[in-house]
């Protein structure tokens, strides 16, 4: 441990020698730039680097490693863990870094280290081109992919990280690697899936689709008709294209034009079907949803990049969120799912996800530590409240969704979509198989577990 004076001299030519700024403890605007996503994430970093460019992430982890400080990595700062913070610890704090390029002739996008889900989206639509990217537009793109990346668009284009051409990597000791299919290939491997534990991912190199029109049909039910809704949805995707993806999802009914004044504030049952092609195609598809009683209906081409905005929340909430894959949807595990909306937090921001997968996401590539490629469905509990009086009813309310339904469990997650829920659920969500391997690479990139602040991988 460095001393006092030394920290503190290494302190001051970090702040000269930096093109973005830096905060520490005391600092005006200290506070503002500790803040998450998640309202119940409080921890207080050693030293905050707003990184302009990459030789700017240089220059902050060899400060880290001097004052043998560990060293946690920001991007969106949307994941529900806090993971984009460490007490005591260097934050690597990325979000001056958000440029994206598109190269329309070879459908592929470049995406530094702290550009958001709109960021990419709103890049890639006017050549008419998309990824699979996340269903909120202030998650990190780097964070999302690194860690598998389940989306809107899964089911056509595969998961986020099965898009991924190349990582542009500053290591433990600050050294820039490039890792894709022909150079550093082991690591590139471990990216697939292993996220922030081998250093700062500066940018990534995505590959994109052809996108020319895309569409969604939005319709609100009574809870009451959950059951009947999630069977006929689960029947539309069971049978139609693997263009067809969206969700079931129960919500308090927020005060939007779609909504009708007698569902604001209550629970309601929402089903959002998307397809990536046209609007004759989507309605037929969902015609048999549209033939159950509903309460408002929003059916058309939609840019997918507003798409992207339809869920997201405010900030600065309490979050509580967890997920189970599941071997499958039959009716009985229907009935569980729909009666545990029930105990929802309502009136709330909370959302209860029922999520398709299959298609290109079951056919992607095996090879990679992506667990939970093999299930068909998912289910996502997120508590999301503002009043520190309803922590316990609304994370109760989380685990008891996660134990519905235990007896279709896949023991695989997308580690994306939970907190800090130990190092078991970190397995199940690289695949036991993969761990030590993955070690290997850990050890060789990261022997000392500087970049501990994810679900973390041990070097062997």
């Amino acid at each position: 441990m460095a001393s006092r004076s030394t920290a503190h001299a290494a302190l001051a030519a970090l702040r000269d020698e930096l093109a973005g700024e830096v905060f520490a403890p005391g600092d005006e605007g200290y506070d503002d730039a500790r803040a998450v996503f998640n309202g119940l994430v409080d921890r207080r970093p050693a030293v905050i680097a707003q990184c302009a460019h990459v030789t700017d992430v240089v220059r902050a982890v060899r400060f880290a490693r001097e004052l043998d400080l560990h060293i946690a990595v920001r991007g969106g700062g949307h994941g529900v863990a806090g993971t984009a913070l460490g007490d005591g610890a260097l934050v690597v704090d990325l979000r001056r870094m958000r440029r994206v390029s598109v190269d329309p002739a070879t459908e592929a996008v470049r995406v530094e280290g702290g550009a958001t889900t709109g960021d990419l989206d709103r890049a890639t639509q006017p050549h008419g081109l998309a990824t699979t990217g996340a269903r909120a537009s202030a998650t990190g793109v780097a964070g999302y992919v690194l860690g598998g990346g389940t989306g809107w668009l899964d089911r056509a284009f595969g998961l986020a990280v099965d898009n991924l051409i190349g990582v542009e990597l500053v290591t433990a000791d600050a050294e820039q690697v490039h890792a894709n299919a022909d150079e550093n290939p082991e690591l590139f491997w471990a990216l697939h899936g292993g996220g922030g534990n081998f250093g700062v991912a500066t940018a990534l190199t995505l590959e994109l689709h052809e996108l020319p029109e895309f569409t969604v049909a939005l319709l609100l039910y009574l809870p009451e008709t959950g059951p009947d809704v999630t069977r006929t949805f689960r029947e539309i995707i069971r049978t139609g294209p693997d263009e067809t993806g969206g969700t079931v999802l129960y919500v308090t009914g927020p005060p939007a034009e779609v909504v009708p004044e007698h569902l604001v504030g209550r629970l309601v049952c929402v089903v959002v079907l998307t397809y990536a092609g046209g609007e004759e195609e989507l309605r037929k598809l969902a015609e048999p949803l549209l033939a159950l009683p509903h309460e408002a209906e929003l059916t058309g081409a939609v840019p997918y990049a507003r798409l992207q905005r339809l869920l997201d929340e405010p900030a600065g909430l309490r979050n509580a969120w967890s997920a189970e894959c599941l071997t499958g949807l039959p009716d009985e595990l229907v009935d569980v799912f729909c009666a545990r909306a029930d105990g929802m937090p309502v009136p709330t921001d909370s959302r209860y996800l029922l999520l398709p997968q299959g298609g290109a996401v079951a056919a992607g590539p095996h090879a990679y530590p992506v667990a939970y490629r093999n299930a068909p469905w998912a289910v996502h509990p997120r508590a999301l409240w503002t009043d520190a009086a309803d922590d316990e009813r609304a994370t109760a309310w989380v685990r008891d969704a996660r134990a519905d339904v235990a007896p279709w469990r896949t023991g695989a997650v997308c580690l994306n979509y939970i907190g800090d829920e130990g190092p078991e659920r970190v397995r199940a969500g690289l695949g036991e198989g993969n761990l030590l391997r993955l070690e290997k690479v850990k050890r060789a990139y990261d022997p000392d577990n500087v970049f501990r602040f994810n679900p973390n991988i041990r070097p062997v």
